[in-house]
């Protein structure tokens, strides 16, 4: 396997968090039609951590800004940046590490993570 770049996908969580994952897989996905490798932590911490609870949302933003370290570039996702992905973009560049504004993904590999009843409805336009 040949190496491909680490990217950080950063997009929003928080509000309609249902939409929100599917947004996200849907830029994981689209980093790796680039040929890139996606982390996106947005996707796991939440599963494991109650960000409801103060120490646990901070530990989760902790470890996202150390796997951040590890990553060659940070793309910004969507249109609305969250509080969380200003704090991630802040530390990507004291880290040196590019950013890469992506206000939107392809519609075609959004339709892959999209409810049945949405996909009814893009079809239909």
């Amino acid at each position: 396997m040949g190496y491909s770049k680490l990217v950080y996908i950063a997009s929003p969580y928080a509000g309609d968090v249902e939409a929100n994952v599917a947004f996200a897989k849907a830029a994981c996905r689209y980093a790796m039609e680039q040929g890139a490798t996606p982390v996106a932590v947005h996707l796991l911490y939440p599963q494991l951590l109650d960000d409801g609870i103060p120490a646990e949302r901070e530990a989760g933003l902790q470890m996202g800004l150390r796997v951040l370290e590890a990553c060659d570039e940070l793309w910004l996702c969507g249109e609305r940046i969250s509080q969380g992905m200003r704090a991630e973009f802040s530390a990507a560049k004291q880290m040196g590490i590019p950013v890469i504004r992506l206000p939107d993904i392809p519609t075609e590999t959004q339709k892959h993570y999209q409810q049945p009843e949405a996909a009814a409805q893009t079809q239909a336009m």
